[in-house]
């Protein structure tokens, strides 16, 4: 995949995936018995309510930490103006390639997920459900407001630690790649 994009275009995009995300949760999940969100394929396999609670999870993470690098440089005394291109960092967008699904929906690589983002067994499905949607219409106000800023010079940290960060074009290209890697395995969970 291309790692240079122009801004708008690219914006515009995940904003489609982030639609489609919350498309997906109303058609498959929001009127899902309990029973059905809560059931795991398998022992070792997660239910539809532990896919998105893993994500709500990052979501806690990720989201407010763009909130505030974005608030920042639109208040700050060195605002950030958008550029005409944003070229994604090496290592942000293997990250990226490497979370998404194939397109059969299956992981492209198989990970463990650390063990502080691992879903919890006892869940309140139509909180995790209803929480997920919310965590999406920030996301997707935080691209719109991404419009405004250089999506390469505003730096986030990642779960991995603050020692490690991605740009906020990659970052959210990341976080957006790990959520259709775990809706995948929530309709996969749900079947």
């Amino acid at each position: 995949m291309s790692r240079i994009f122009e801004p708008p275009v690219l914006l515009a995009t995940l904003q489609g995936q982030v639609d489609e995300l919350l498309q997906t949760v109303n058609t498959h999940f929001v009127n899902a018995s309990d029973e059905a969100l809560l059931r795991q394929p398998a022992p070792d396999k997660w239910s539809v309510a532990q896919c998105l609670d893993h994500l709500n999870a990052y979501s806690r993470f990720y989201v407010p930490a763009m909130e505030k690098a974005i608030r920042g440089k639109l208040t700050g005394s060195l605002p950030s103006s958008p550029a005409p291109v944003f070229k994604s960092g090496w290592l942000g967008n293997y990250f990226t390639n490497m979370m998404k699904p194939k397109n059969n929906g299956l992981p492209g690589m198989k990970m463990q997920a650390p063990k502080a983002y691992r879903p919890l067994a006892d869940l309140d499905a139509r909180r995790t459900v209803h929480e997920f949607m919310e965590w999406q219409q920030q996301t997707k106000a935080l691209l719109d407001r991404a419009k405004l800023v250089n999506l390469e010079q505003i730096k986030i940290p990642t779960t991995l630690g603050s020692w490690l960060k991605f740009n906020l074009g990659d970052t959210f290209r990341f976080v957006i790649a790990h959520e259709q890697r775990h809706m995948a395995q929530a309709l996969r969970a749900k079947a």
